[in-house]
């Protein structure tokens, strides 16, 4: 994947992400007027608005992941407020280190490295972002991981031949990110956890 066609992804990811999340809004409205109308909550209502709120919580994720980062900071209690929401509907629990605003650019990185964490958890673990002056770490530790070998030399080595899917599309476009703002990235491994430096 090249610098252009990396930059149209994130065009088509942001105008993707910002026609969905309007009717994702509506909906949420909706359910808010319903339960102000005094309507008896049931299991139904409760089931839709728990995949509203997972479905806003994904395509907010994907926003800052795919969409187009531009050079604005993204804030902590924004950042949070998104893995929270993301938390409540996912087996991956993410925790963001950073305390102070963050470059989009960099927080992209961080989100692509999350997804590419999901991936290797597939039963569940604990995720961090931390981030010591100018280097990030992003790290999940889980009893028991699942890693593609050849997937996952793709990140640091980006031009080996690997044969990626729609679910794995991350691993093919986290490199291609990081190489456009001089970034390069590391992962690790041991029995329990999976570590993304970049």
């Amino acid at each position: 994947m090249g610098e252009n066609s990396a930059n149209l992804a994130a065009l088509i990811g942001s105008r993707i992400c910002h026609d969905l999340i309007s009717p994702i809004g509506a909906i949420t409205n909706g359910l808010e007027l319903l339960d102000m109308a005094g309507n008896v909550p049931g299991p139904e209502l409760d089931l839709i608005s728990d995949s509203v709120g997972n479905a806003g919580a994904r395509i907010r994720f994907f926003r800052v992941a795919f969409g187009a980062a531009g050079d604005q900071l993204l804030g902590r209690p924004e950042v949070v407020a998104i893995l929270d929401d993301l938390n409540r509907g996912g087996r991956l629990n993410m925790q963001w280190g950073p305390l102070d605003a963050q470059p989009r650019s960099l927080t992209r990185l961080a989100f692509l490295a999350l997804q590419c964490l999901e991936t290797a958890t597939p039963y569940g673990g604990n995720a961090q972002v931390f981030c010591d002056r100018d280097d990030w770490t992003v790290t999940a530790n889980a009893t028991k991981l699942n890693i593609d070998e050849q997937l996952w030399s793709h990140l640091s080595s980006p031009q080996s031949d690997v044969n990626i899917t729609p679910a794995q599309v991350q691993f093919a476009l986290l490199p291609v990110v990081a190489a456009e703002i001089g970034r390069r990235i590391k992962v690790g491994f041991s029995e329990t956890q999976v570590s993304i430096q970049f």
